[in-house]
């Protein structure tokens, strides 16, 4: 396979929503950092004290790649000390078993997201994992009495070609009280139904049969704010009546929220936003955010399509120097998840609650470019400087310079990696 030629968008890149708001990046070349562990999704962390510790990997039951075993925990002094970390210095976190087929309890894979770190803890320790959940017809078939699970008729194809299976993605919590070395599920707390999946003879993309997942959590006021990737039919998915526009019109990056009191019983206590406030049930049909959906003009599409275009896989951070949250994400371009760019957002509104604030994001602009890779899971992550250091910044809260990761996928070369650094002016 021939490779294109790398191209880095070097240039300073300006945007403005407003004249007194109006930040601008620059990427610098830096040394590399290729991390030594496995990672599919945003890397989650929290500082336990003096120590940084990173959540990357994925645990539990997955019929179409294997047992997932790769979820562990890695610890260091500074960012570079634990993003550095040998192989041999991943731990196994103590994680809660699945559970047989049809009762309750974890089914499918996790991949750790987001850790939301109890404020009210003083010893750092308790920590709230916000995971993305993959199931099949396999794993959590349909249950008539309680509308869960899934259907196995018409069911799209995986990734792994035409006999394997695509996913559902769901997002749910579970809690630590020790620093993230043992984790007690809490449950589901978003997810898409059965009559939302989008099957055959439509869905030929090769990534979810529909669901919500890739997300990203953050604390404002009362609220963990949810940024996520929606994959679903905006209402029930008939074949007859499947209008390709419409599925297109309620996907993208979407936002829920729950309220930080109900993070240990969180079922069912989430909101979506409905357009004009968080009123849609955590199983409901909610609104993405407009700004981020790629239009139907510029190359935007349903998620199901080969050939859509969408926005996806969120991380977000609250940036001290700009006083604004930053989004990175990556975009979809093709079939299985085929993307080669990166993007970036930004939100001037602290108070993510307060009227339309949480859909106050500009309109996504290129941060980052690799022909011929495909790039999955941006993000932003602390340095190890004594200010970074100081203020135990994470990829949730950071300075006017971070690191830039992301995963970049080759057939000659998959890696996560780091090798450049941002630096932000106002």
């Amino acid at each position: 396979m021939k490779v294109l030629p790398f191209v880095l968008f070097l240039g300073w890149s300006t945007f403005s929503f407003s004249q007194a708001f109006n930040p601008t990046f620059k990427l610098i070349p830096a040394e590399k950092i290729r991390f030594n562990s496995f990672v599919d999704c945003n890397m989650a962390e929290a500082w336990i004290g003096d120590t940084l510790r990173i959540f990357p990997g994925k645990y539990g039951e997955d019929p179409v790649w294997g047992i997932g075993v790769d979820l562990k925990y890695a610890d260091g002094k500074n960012a570079d000390e634990v993003f550095k970390s040998p192989s041999d210095r991943f731990f196994d976190p103590i994680m809660p078993e699945n559970a047989p087929i049809g009762k309750p309890g974890l089914h499918g894979a996790v991949w750790f997201e987001t850790v939301y770190q109890d404020p009210k803890d003083v010893s750092g320790r308790t920590l709230y994992g916000i995971y993305h959940n993959e199931n099949y017809p396999q794993t959590l078939p349909y249950q008539r009495k309680t509308g869960a699970g899934y259907r196995n008729v018409n069911w799209p194809q995986g990734l792994r070609g035409p006999k394997s299976a695509a996913a559902v993605c769901r997002i749910g919590i579970m809690k630590s009280t020790d620093g993230g070395k043992s984790w007690d599920n809490r449950g589901i707390f978003i997810e898409d139904l059965d009559p939302r999946m989008i099957l055959k003879p439509h869905n030929t993309s090769n990534t979810f049969a529909g669901g919500v997942g890739d997300p990203s959590a953050v604390a404002s006021g009362d609220y963990l704010y949810l940024f996520y990737g929606e994959y679903g039919y905006p209402g029930v998915y008939e074949e007859k009546n499947y209008d390709p526009i419409k599925e297109w019109s309620g996907q993208c990056i979407s936002v829920a929220r729950i309220a930080l009191k109900d993070l240990d019983n969180p079922v069912g206590k989430a909101r979506r936003w409905d357009g004009n406030a968080f009123t849609v049930p955590h199983n409901g049909i909610g609104s993405p955010i407009k700004t981020l959906q790629i239009p139907v003009e510029a190359g935007g599409g349903p998620a199901s399509s080969p050939t859509g275009g969408f926005h996806w896989g969120p991380s977000v951070s609250w940036n001290t120097y700009l006083e604004c949250w930053v989004m990175m994400m990556g975009k979809v371009v093709g079939k299985s998840w085929v993307g080669s760019q990166v993007y970036i957002s930004f939100n001037k509104n602290k108070d993510l609650g307060a009227a339309l604030n949480s859909q106050d994001w500009t309109t996504p602009q290129l941060f980052f470019e690799k022909p011929g890779y495909t790039l999955w899971y941006p993000s932003l992550q602390p340095m190890s400087t004594e200010e970074d250091v100081l203020n135990k910044y994470t990829c949730l809260r950071l300075g006017k310079r971070a690191r830039f990761f992301v995963k970049k996928v080759h057939p000659q070369d998959d890696q996560y990696s780091s090798e450049h650094i941002v630096e932000f002016e106002k």
